[in-house]
């Protein structure tokens, strides 16, 4: 099995974080803060250790960093939580399904509205078509570090300077960033939102939203927090205003430990290597009469781009192709990835794409053999 579908979620797993999984659901197996005996102290500390972490890669302080069960979980959290009455968000034309829906979700409820921004591999453009959007009621901007079908970057540092000239909040979505890409509160976000297993390598089951506290949020969920029990209100402070119920204790442990892992490594190596193998896929593709390109990147453009690749055979549906290529023991996705709107600017939404996303776990042996297989379910 050649595994390639890390924009979905990254496999493997790092050995380290299995062992720090496997160690806090036998060690740390009580619950955190909810307890005054050593077993649930030991268990808080080892959470607060990973959430220390993960506040120090993304330049944000601990107790802003909240642990979420998906990016989706985060995402809903920061955006329904700035809504209000007449509210209005701007987005760009790429985002997932998990930006676009809970921000039309938010503007139904209150009145408001949503306006999409066409994003361009030109910086520039993208940032005047960003600003035309936004209108006196404008409450955000969202958008995806990086798209999860083409893996066009967003300009962040620009869009954070436009936000701020504007007073609104920038929500990034790092679901396809975090881990590669640099997001950081020290950019000018104000909040982000990230999905741990994906770049971070931690578990399924994570997420992080992650704020710098400038823009209050509302709860959209309320409940028991181990904290302030005397009170019917929920907290009004954090981790634990958005942390209600227990938390996936395991999980948030472990992606600690992913965290380590991306240190180690280093952002910047892990992104070169994935980059190196999506540049080698579209080398050899690009060759392969019957496979078409829907984002080509070489080496003149690689910092407009994430390592994410769309293709598809010509005569055959993308669902189709990834069925074929998996039955060859390449697994990727194929379809729409959750993101309609990239696919509508791609001219692929009648039947998607199939995507290559590598990890930095896979080879460029492993490419010379997809592109091997390829080449013959095309007739070449």
């Amino acid at each position: 099995m050649i595994y390639l579908d890390s924009a979905a979620t990254t496999f493997p797993k790092p050995h380290s974080v299995y062992r720090k999984w496997q160690q806090a659901m036998s060690v740390y197996g009580a619950n955190p803060g909810r307890s005054g005996h050593a077993f649930s102290r030991n268990t808080a500390e080892a959470v607060y250790q990973s959430r220390e972490k993960c506040a120090e890669f993304f330049g944000a302080e601990p107790e802003n960093t909240v642990f979420t069960l998906n990016c989706t979980h985060a995402l809903n959290f920061a955006i329904k939580g700035l809504a209000k009455r007449g509210c209005h968000f701007v987005t760009s034309d790429m985002e997932h399904n998990a930006v676009i829906r809970p921000a039309y979700a938010a503007a139904k409820a209150y009145d408001g509205g949503v306006t999409m921004f066409e994003a361009s591999l030109d910086a520039e453009q993208t940032l005047h078509n960003a600003e035309r959007a936004i209108r006196p009621n404008t409450v955000a901007l969202i958008c995806t570090a990086a798209s999860n079908v083409i893996g066009l970057r967003s300009p962040i540092k620009q869009l954070a300077e436009l936000c701020k000239r504007h007073n609104i909040c920038f929500i990034v979505d790092a679901a396809q960033g975090a881990g590669t890409l640099p997001v950081s509160l020290s950019d000018g976000v104000n909040i982000i939102c990230a999905a741990g297993h994906k770049g971070l390598y931690g578990p399924m089951g994570t997420g992080l939203l992650i704020t710098d506290g400038k823009f209050p949020l509302n709860t959209i969920i309320e409940g028991g927090t181990g904290s302030a029990s005397e009170s019917i209100i929920q907290p009004d402070f954090s981790p634990d205003r958005f942390e209600s119920g227990t938390i996936n204790t395991a999980g948030a442990i472990a992606l600690g430990e992913g965290v380590d892992f991306v240190r180690r490594r280093t952002p910047q190596a892990i992104l070169a290597h994935e980059l190196a193998l999506c540049e080698r896929f579209c080398a050899g593709a690009r060759n392969i009469r019957g496979v078409r390109l829907y984002n080509d990147i070489i080496p003149q453009n690689r910092e407009n781009f994430a390592p994410v690749v769309s293709f598809n055979f010509e005569k055959m549906p993308s669902t189709e192709g990834a069925r074929v290529l998996s039955e060859n023991g390449f697994y990727m996705r194929g379809g729409l990835h959750c993101a309609p709107l990239a696919h509508k600017k791609l001219g692929t939404i009648d039947g998607g794409t199939v995507r290559l996303s590598p990890s930095v776990f896979n080879t460029a042996q492993e490419i010379d053999g997809l592109l091997r297989v390829m080449r013959r379910i095309a007739g070449n």
